[in-house]
């Protein structure tokens, strides 16, 4: 089970927008992540590449914890707001709850529930 401590400062890393390094500093080796019903994705390392190669694309992000956060044991529920702008004058807003299974400090499995219809980039 994470602490207190722990959760407060894997929010603001993702908050400051740095996301990678959040997945370096509290996701275990070898992280469970998934996006809705999706097929399972394994492993820090590429969770890591694919959150660099998001970022690069955007112009700006904006990332936003929605309080309270959920914590039962182990388990702890995240809403997320996100907002990507893109080079083109797009933007993509998107709400989303990031179901996670910690083992102490470290974020094991993570599934996120989202829209899919929010993915799609909107004129600013």
């Amino acid at each position: 089970m994470p602490t207190a401590e722990t959760l407060e400062k894997f929010i603001a890393r993702v908050e400051e927008n740095a996301h990678a390094e959040a997945v370096e500093e509290f996701y275990a080796p070898d992280v469970v992540m998934r996006e809705n019903q999706s097929a399972p994705r394994i492993g820090r390392d590429g969770a890591v590449a694919r959150e660099r190669a998001v970022f690069a694309k955007a112009l700006s992000v904006t990332s936003q914890c929605v309080r309270p956060v959920f914590v039962a044991g182990d388990h702890v529920v995240i809403r997320w707001i996100f907002h990507f702008e893109w080079p083109d004058g797009t933007a993509t807003h998107m709400e989303e709850l990031a179901y996670q299974r910690w083992t102490g400090e470290r974020l094991a499995e993570e599934t996120f529930f989202y829209d899919p219809a929010q993915r799609v980039p909107i004129k600013s």
